[in-house]
């Protein structure tokens, strides 16, 4: 008997006994590994700090040593205690896990709760034929279970025994325990592939995404010693940071060029943080489908399976930033019913799934797959009222600025009144815009929403996803005859400001008409 065969017999032996069962003991890793996310998660922002304080700690590495030593035993003994106390059994619709060291836990979670399935493979289970399996369940906002260092074997079947039994209640475990590497295979061929991302289309995410801006965030406090440290590395290369940068040996376009190329390369550096990040999260992607169940896999080092049935998908995003509209390019995001309460997490890992740095004809494939009778390509977007740009211009930013401004004028502060001019204008353009990309539309079937400022969003969702609605009308706007709508679905809340009030009415009332009517499940 093979190794093949010799896994399907283990599986059917274990599903069969309904006993309390233990973990490999390559689950110490995995326990390691989140400790060591947890503890470093926490203090992720301090890192910068760390980088550029290490002259100390070469001065005294000795220092390090027993703190090290403390930190990895700690480590090894809390993993390993987890690994003791962890026990999970299956009976026909439930899974039983029991965990926890000092606060213990056992949780009874049926069949019928879990909304979805996720395999995970770190790249020491991919090495070792391991998996965790992660089980959602509706409105959540957390992971309710995970079960960790299954072998991949079994990982699947129970896999298949969950969505199997979403969809005939009357299945039990005799009946799945089935040869499971056949139900695999017979799984992935019936898959139709949707979209694939190459390692170019990742670093154009990488290029557009906004990681580069919250890397130079984060490390805003620690400017001063990154400018010090440089200053030393460069020096150390012969390069005289003061001797550049003086303007009694230099012409002033000399010194502006040296500046604009210290920061072209820096921004290149964090840059490459941002593609390497996207590659990472990404690579492999390859988004399919398999009936009514849209299936995301991607990862570098882990390997990230997300399976999500077309009924739990409440709205589609086509989020579109400025550096998209340069590079023609867009991310379509499929938003869940625990989205919002998912933490957020660029590691691709979370419940979300996102297609990145696709073209606007991928866009509109993906978005006629999931939503046939959808005219979100082609259908008439209503503007919001001009009122906007009052309230914000003439009611908010014009008198602040004939303040400033007056105060400027009077200290005969030229240079500042001319910086406060061009804020003004700035700040007016953008508002502008922001009304500008402001659009609201409805048919028989969807609703869409469009926003943005100098990049435009686009939403579509099915009416009778709406779980909530609400019509606000202050006096002023009352007075105009002008209200605000927000829409609230499982996947979060989305707003449109100042319509008309029969616009207004409208979609508020065909949104509970839909939902009333409708036969439909939100879920």
């Amino acid at each position: 008997m093979d190794n093949t065969e010799l896994v399907k017999t283990k599986v059917s032996q274990d599903l069969s006994k309904r006993q309390w069962q233990r973990l490999s003991p390559i689950a110490i890793l995995y326990f390691s590994m989140s400790f060591v996310r947890v503890i470093f998660g926490n203090v992720i922002y301090l890192l910068p700090a760390l980088i550029f304080s290490y002259s100390s700690l070469r001065e005294n590495p000795l220092v390090w040593l027993p703190v090290l030593t403390l930190f990895i035993a700690l480590l090894l003994i809390i993993a390993f205690w987890h690994f003791q106390v962890y026990r999970f059994r299956f009976s026909d619709n439930n899974v039983e896990i029991r965990s926890g060291i000092f606060s213990k836990k056992q949780l009874n979670l049926p069949f019928a709760r879990i909304q979805n399935v996720k395999l995970e493979q770190p790249i020491y289970y991919r090495l070792t034929g391991f998996a965790c399996l992660q089980l959602d369940t509706a409105g959540s906002a957390k992971q309710e279970a995970k079960l960790v260092a299954l072998p991949l074997a079994l990982a699947e079947q129970l896999k298949q025994l969950i969505l199997s039994h979403k969809q005939e209640q009357s299945l039990n475990l005799e009946q799945i325990v089935d040869p499971i590497d056949n139900s695999a295979d017979n799984q992935h061929s019936n898959e139709r592939i949707l979209n694939r991302r190459s390692v170019s289309d990742l670093v154009i995410h990488g290029i557009s995404s906004n990681r580069i801006w919250i890397i130079l965030g984060g490390l805003a406090p620690f400017y001063d010693k990154i400018v010090i440290q440089l200053n030393v590395v460069l020096t150390d290369f012969g390069i005289n940071l003061k001797e550049m940068f003086n303007l009694e040996t230099h012409a002033i376009w000399q010194v502006g060029l040296y500046a604009l190329s210290l920061t072209m390369l820096l921004l290149l550096v964090m840059l490459s943080f941002s593609i390497l990040g996207a590659i990472v999260s990404y690579y492999g992607y390859r988004l399919s489908t398999n009936g009514s169940r849209y299936i995301r896999r991607s990862g570098l080092f882990t390997l990230h399976e997300v399976s999500m049935p077309l009924s739990r998908l409440q709205l589609v995003k086509q989020k579109q930033d400025w550096l998209d509209r340069v590079l023609k390019r867009m991310d379509l995001k499929l938003e869940q019913s625990n989205a919002q309460l998912t933490s957020v997490d660029i590691s691709a890992s979370s419940s979300k799934i996102v297609v990145p740095s696709i073209t606007t004809e991928q866009s509109k494939e993906l978005i006629d797959d999931l939503y046939p009778d959808n005219q979100l390509f082609n259908i008439v977007f209503l503007p919001i009222s001009r009122f906007y740009l009052v309230r914000y211009i003439g009611y908010l930013l014009l008198p602040l600025f004939v303040l400033t401004e007056s105060f400027a004028l009077y200290h005969n502060n030229v240079q500042l009144a001319a910086v406060l001019l061009g804020v003004f204008c700035l700040l007016s353009v953008l508002f502008y815009l922001r009304w500008l990309r402001w659009g609201v539309a409805f048919d028989a079937h969807y609703i869409y929403i469009r926003r943005g400022v100098i990049g435009v969003d686009y939403y579509c969702f099915p009416a009778y996803k709406v779980q909530q609605s609400q019509f606000k009308q202050s006096v002023m706007m009352k007075k105009r005859q002008l209200a605000t709508i927000k829409l609230i679905l499982a996947s979060g809340s989305i707003s449109a400001p100042l319509l008309t009030e029969e616009q207004a009415y409208k979609l508020v009332n065909h949104c509970l008409y839909k939902v009333e009517s409708s036969h439909s499940s939100w879920m």
